[in-house]
């Protein structure tokens, strides 16, 4: 039996980068379920902006979210290229609509910066940090933000 070490199990994070354009973020792995290709969606009648549509994921609906969209950007026009990574927090399973996933990280805790006091309150609270590695940028996204609630306190769908 291999014995993990406290120190050890908290000292690195096991994250899933991905590209928003020109731009490189990424998500802890351990909400990341199943990573697809890009699926034609069904629109939902005055859902959220941001909200591609729904797909159907063995049996289950799931709501596809642009996240370029949903982070500000301009909206993505999906085609064969992109993916959707599917994510849970908590109870909620979303797929995130992304240009493509680019490799699996695994980094300190404390190579993970606070996110700059000059980003906007909306962006401090979908980043939880910034990752400076090999000449690159990544943006950490709290995933827990991005999936829940919107501006207005609405549901994501709504």
């Amino acid at each position: 039996m291999i014995q993990v070490r406290e120190q050890d199990a908290t000292a690195s994070n096991e994250l899933i980068a991905f590209r928003l354009g020109e731009q490189e973020f990424c998500v802890d792995i351990m909400s990341v379920r199943d990573i697809r290709g890009w699926t034609q969606t069904t629109p939902l009648p005055h859902s959220s902006a941001y909200v591609k549509g729904v797909i159907n994921l063995r049996g289950a609906v799931l709501p596809v979210v642009d996240l370029a969209a949903r982070l500000g950007f301009e909206p993505a026009e999906p085609s064969a290229r992109h993916v959707i990574i599917i994510t849970q927090v908590g109870h909620q399973t979303i797929g995130l609509l992304v240009d493509a996933v680019s490799d699996i990280l695994t980094v300190d805790s404390g190579a993970i910066q606070a996110t700059p006091n000059v980003a906007s309150d909306l962006a401090r609270t979908f980043m939880k940090g910034v990752i400076a590695m090999e000449g690159r940028m990544i943006s950490l996204i709290a995933l827990d933000n991005v999936l829940t609630q919107n501006q207005a306190g609405q549901g994501l769908l709504n």
